[in-house]
């Protein structure tokens, strides 16, 4: 029971420089998978973009308020 050595072929794949056609089909209709992912996940998108906005909109009055009660002008904002 011994070894026997086997013989293997290797394949090598490779495209032709002729025939390199794979990135057409990417930004073939573009737009219109774009709308439709959106339209597929749109609970998905909103459930990620809404917390983004509400402290994108929530935290810079907060920093303008404390930079103002730290110089002293709070009483401007009528607290």
């Amino acid at each position: 029971m011994g070894k026997q050595p086997v013989k293997l072929k290797a394949v090598v794949y490779a495209l032709s420089p002729f025939q390199q056609k794979v990135m057409p089909g990417l930004w073939k209709d573009l737009p219109g998978k774009i709308h439709h992912k959106i339209s597929e996940n749109w609970i998905s998108a909103s459930l990620l973009l809404a917390p983004l906005i509400g402290v994108h909109l929530y935290v810079p009055p907060l920093f303008y308020i404390n930079r103002l009660s730290r110089i002293g002008f709070l009483f401007c904002l009528g607290s």
